[in-house]
């Protein structure tokens, strides 16, 4: 057991602890903005699918019911654009979590060979790659990367922790790069939907892979567009051959969406409305905390996406969480996502409308 934890970094959370007890004992109290955890209801239509469907005395399959691949293949057709879609093209998962951890073991990497990700970026990828004793490999430019070796590239746009949105032509060049050198490219686009300054693009769209899925997969999740971070509810979306081999190996392995939460994710996908709703709660909050910290002086770069600001006082990013904690504001730092953001810290604005006005008044 020692031997995989050894691979692994230090969880940086648990560092994030003694700024928390700070910011927790303003008399007011804490305003955490340093999760991307949804703080809002579950939608009651959601909630009734669950419901109805909790009389699930039987196992769950792998690959989903026909109603569920049915609702990921039209909402991936309707909402991402991507042409030709079957059943055998999209494959629901425990959470996105669970699956850039475990990615690129399933696909059988290993010592020998890397894992490519953005310099900046949710700390999972790299973790994944360790987990499979593959190497990481961290790119600002994935086309600057030498590619002997390169098994698997993650894009990430919308990103986390930044809010930068890749455009079609950057997308465009990077999948006929990776083609031309046979690396499979897994794009992370589950803030899609949260385009602020931006319209996000899929690595799916036409304009991007030619019609064509080949060597391509793209993960999305309904925790931050219908609040269902606790109900682990994500998919795969791209090439029938890679997700064939997945669906295999996940059957092994037991990896079964529960039931209720199948039909849940159907209801989810259906509706429109709710997630017109939770992206004005966002965009509200968002344009309050965007003009209080810039009125503190912080610079915000990027942040045309996603649910942070990403922000500076061009100072040590621990100096600026320990600043804002005094102040009862819990933020996350930078570094969490890799050197280059030692001088950032990452705001979300997944709080309550009463915290983000406590926020507010705090910097003001």
């Amino acid at each position: 057991m020692g031997a995989v934890s050894s691979l692994l970094p230090v969880f940086p959370w648990d560092r994030l602890e003694p700024y928390k007890a700070t910011a927790a004992a303003h008399p007011d109290g804490i305003v955490d903005l340093s999760v991307g955890t949804p703080v809002d209801p579950v939608p009651e239509l959601i909630r009734a699918a669950l419901t109805d469907a909790a009389d699930s005395h039987g196992y769950p399959t792998v690959w989903g019911t026909p109603a569920l691949r049915d609702a990921l293949t039209r909402w991936a057709t309707d909402r991402l654009g991507a042409r030709g879609l079957e059943h055998t093209n999209v494959l629901p998962v425990v959470g996105s979590k669970e699956l850039v951890a475990w990615l690129p073991t399933q696909l059988g990497l290993g010592p020998g060979d890397k894992v490519a990700y953005p310099r900046l970026a949710y700390p999972t990828y790299e973790v994944g790659a360790r987990l499979a004793r593959a190497e990481p490999v961290a790119y600002d430019d994935p086309t600057d990367l030498d590619p002997a070796g390169i098994k698997l590239l993650w894009l990430n746009s919308p990103s986390n922790p930044t809010g930068r949105v890749l455009t079609a032509d950057e997308l465009r060049t990077v999948v006929a790069w990776a083609r031309e050198h046979s690396i499979l490219v897994v794009s992370d686009e589950c803030y899609l939907e949260l385009g602020w300054e931006a319209d996000p693009v899929s690595v799916l769209h036409p304009d991007v892979c030619g019609g064509s899925h080949e060597g391509l997969v793209a993960v999305h999740s309904l925790s931050k567009r219908s609040n269902l971070a606790g109900y682990r509810a994500a998919f795969l979306v791209g090439d029938a051959a890679v997700l064939g081999e997945l669906l295999q190996i996940r059957k092994h392995g037991g990896m079964m969406v529960a039931a209720p939460v199948q039909a849940a994710t159907v209801a989810a996908l259906g509706d429109t409305a709710h997630v017109a709703e939770q992206r004005e709660r966002y965009a509200r909050r968002r344009s309050a905390l965007r003009s209080a910290f810039e009125a503190a002086g912080f610079r915000i770069e990027h942040s045309e996406a996603s649910l942070y600001l990403w922000a500076t006082r061009d100072e040590p990013c621990w100096d600026t969480v320990g600043h804002l904690a005094e102040r009862g504001i819990l933020v996350a730092p930078g570094d969490f996502y890799g050197p280059a953001g030692d001088r950032f810290v990452r705001i979300a604005f997944t709080a309550t409308d009463e915290r983000v006005d406590a926020a507010v008044r705090r910097l003001a």
